[in-house]
């Protein structure tokens, strides 16, 4: 047997350039090889007859060469080999080009299989650079079968690839990492490999894929149940009634704030640490919540940390906190970046008094020792790498501070079983009292008039605007802003013109490109007041809690995802007064239709991610290098959710009777091989 760790060097016919072009792609031993699944198929298996071919379409056929190939060379332009081939319903004109030595490959009078894309002129049928070979088989190598299409780097061609593939599975027998009663019905390794690049039927294709899918979503699986089961020990916080501190609120808390406030604090009472995920939707009371934790922890004489990805946004989350917890003496205090030395000075001296109960902070707070931290809360976790995140959470203390993560991002709850599989997950699914609904509507450019007298008359009473557009400048490299800059608005050029369309009016823009002081300040001047309409990127997603904006507008709304859509409204609505969010685009496709549907009838944030994941699949929400999981080669987690929960149920059953997967040595082998990965560690 020889074992998947093998350098692909040392497989037969594989020299050291195409190894060299293989580990380009990141394939190195024999396990990556014969897991680099084929990215699409074409299913050459079905012969057309010539007369049924349609125009543009792909097709196999099976056809006589009627006349003997010809070479036409025109002169320092091209070579040409041209053939006529013909069935018992038609005839096809076949050009070769840049290939004159097929002339001397096809013989007047044989048979051969043909795969290309058929197109017709004046009433006839041509094909140009096929794939064929002689029909003497059923079942050749490139046609009369379903042909995977590999992705490739220089070096490689789809022949080249397929061939190092072969000789891969050929000289290895795998050690199948699915326990057979686990696998059930699913094909062994073996069988699903040999028909997961070479199928005979459409049907074993499908059977090998699910074996696939299922068996990266259990692995997965089960590297997440580990790494919860392996939360360790917890500071012990005491028991705490919670009604004196409800009881100092102006409002009685929701239920669903109630509830996740007794989920985590019976965590902190355990002896084991808090690892949580506090999800709710914007406006949903995800800061209250944490303040109840922060004040139990203080009441046992401990500190906790909160940290926020921007400074405004600390900010605004310290005025927050005091308001909650200065009532029952406690101390707040903030760090960031922007924090002089001699107040920083301070409050390194204040927490080694242990005079401080909390501390609120941006990226400042990532590396810095916190004597007697117990609780280290992150909102919109998402925004911090997995490192940072990492180091924020040690603290100074031998044993680990309990972790309350927070996220207004609604995740779907197939997706959320994997990025999230380590924690424990409460919602916040009710929405506090007197919370605005905010009014959405999609129009399209037609409407800029009619839009600029409403901003006018919103200003005109009082209120603020923001605009959304998904470009910095006119001049940016498409590239470096979306992919595809043409027809998009630029930030910038937005607000040149709105300033001289409502020069009564104060105009700002702020944008990703703008040093981080001059972010801040645009920002303050917005919550303050003094900005009446704001141009922005979507670099407002977060951070920006201004309860005077009654009027969001989004630009080429067709760019952005349903949820980062829903994020973007939220940013009104916060307030006492009427709120609006009115969508902007031209495209007219029944997709963009859909989705500009469902944004105006909703303004549920777990319903709309879910939308968002059946329509768009899951994307990137957070972004692969931020949520820190390997990626996913074969299952669609827009698609195979019901693979996941079946994958899920067979882990958490796996791990309840054996955590330490002593009884499947191969399923610990690949987890570990998954960590490794992943960079050792999964979020």
């Amino acid at each position: 047997m020889t074992e998947y760790s093998t350098d692909v060097r040392r497989i037969r016919g594989i020299g050291e350039k195409r190894a060299e072009a293989l580990n380009r792609l990141g394939i190195h031993t024999l396990l990556d090889l014969v897991s680099w699944f084929p990215m699409r198929y074409e299913d050459r298996s079905v012969v057309t007859p010539i007369g049924e071919t349609a125009d543009g379409e792909s097709a196999c056929i099976c056809a006589i060469a009627a006349t003997a190939p010809v070479l036409q060379r025109i002169p320092g332009r091209m070579e040409i080999v041209k053939v006529q081939a013909v069935d018992e319903t038609g005839r096809v004109d076949i050009s070769f080009f840049h290939q004159p030595f097929v002339k001397n490959q096809i013989r007047k009078g044989e048979t051969y299989r043909f795969y290309g894309k058929i197109s017709q002129r004046g009433g006839r049928r041509m094909m140009a650079n096929p794939v064929f070979e002689a029909a003497d088989e059923a079942r050749g190598e490139t046609t009369g079968r379903i042909v995977p299409v590999y992705r490739l780097t220089a070096g490689l061609t789809q022949k080249t690839m397929m061939q190092s593939i072969r000789q891969g599975l050929d000289m290895l027998t795998l050690p199948d990492a699915l326990p057979a009663p686990i696998r059930g019905e699913l094909p062994d390794a073996e069988t699903a490999y040999e028909e997961i690049h070479f199928p005979v039927s459409m049907e074993q294709l499908r059977a090998a894929r699910k074996r696939f899918a299922f068996e990266e979503l259990f692995l997965l699986c089960c590297a997440m149940g580990q790494r919860k089961a392996e939360a360790g020990e917890g500071i012990v916080f005491p028991r705490a009634d919670f009604a004196p501190f409800y009881a100092s609120l102006p409002y009685t808390p929701t239920g669903a704030q109630q509830r996740a406030v007794s989920e985590a604090a019976a965590d902190l009472v355990s002896g084991r640490r808090m690892n949580r995920l506090l999800q709710g939707d914007v406006g949903s009371g995800k800061t209250l919540v944490a303040a109840a934790l922060i004040w139990q922890c203080a009441r046992g004489g401990m500190v906790s940390a909160f940290m926020a990805p921007t400074e405004i946004l600390a900010r605004q989350h310290l005025h927050t906190m005091r308001e909650f917890l200065t009532p029952f003496g406690l101390r707040c205090e903030l760090l960031t970046g922007s924090t002089p030395a001699e107040e920083r000075r301070r409050i390194h001296e204040a927490l080694e008094r242990r005079e401080i109960d909390l501390l609120v902070g941006t990226h400042a707070l990532l590396g810095i020792e916190i004597p007697g931290l117990a609780l280290a809360v992150t909102d919109e976790q998402h925004r911090f790498g997995v490192t940072q995140r990492a180091v924020f959470t040690k603290g100074g203390e031998a044993i680990p501070p309990h972790v309350l993560v927070m996220s207004a991002t609604p995740i779907p709850r197939t997706l959320s079983l994997v990025i999230y599989g380590d924690l424990e997950v409460s919602r916040l699914d009710e929405m506090p009292p007197g919370r605005q609904k905010v009014d959405t509507f999609c129009v399209n450019s037609a409407y800029h008039r009619r839009l600029l007298a409403f901003i006018r008359k919103l200003c005109g009473e009082g209120r603020q605007v923001f605009v959304v557009c998904p470009k910095v400048e006119d001049d940016a490299d498409p590239a470096e802003e979306d992919g595809e800059g043409a027809g998009l608005l630029s930030a910038v050029e937005y607000a040149r013109r709105l300033s001289g369309e409502l020069p009564e009016l104060r105009i700002a823009c702020i944008h990703g490109r703008m040093k981080a002081k001059e972010k801040n300040e645009v920002m303050e001047q917005m919550a303050a007041g003094s900005i009446q309409v704001l141009v922005a990127t979507t670099v407002i997603e977060v951070g920006m809690d201004v309860p005077n904006a009654a009027l969001i507008l989004i630009e080429n709304a067709e760019r952005y995802g349903l949820s980062q859509l829903h994020q973007l409204r939220g940013r009104v609505g916060r307030g006492k007064h009427k709120s609006y969010c009115v969508l902007v685009t031209d495209h007219k496709s029944e997709e963009t239709r859909a989705r500009m549907e469902i944004m105006c009838k909703s303004g549920d944030g777990f319903a709309i991610a879910e939308e968002d994941l059946r329509l768009r699949g899951p994307g990137d929400f957070f972004g692969q290098r931020q949520h820190g999981l390997p990626a996913l080669h074969v299952a669609d987690l827009g698609t195979d959710t019901q693979t996941l929960l079946e994958a899920k149920a067979a882990a958490d059953e796996l791990l309840r009777e054996d955590p330490l997967l002593q009884t499947a040595p191969l399923v610990r082998e690949r987890v570990n091989l998954l960590l490794e990965k992943a960079g050792g560690t999964l979020n």
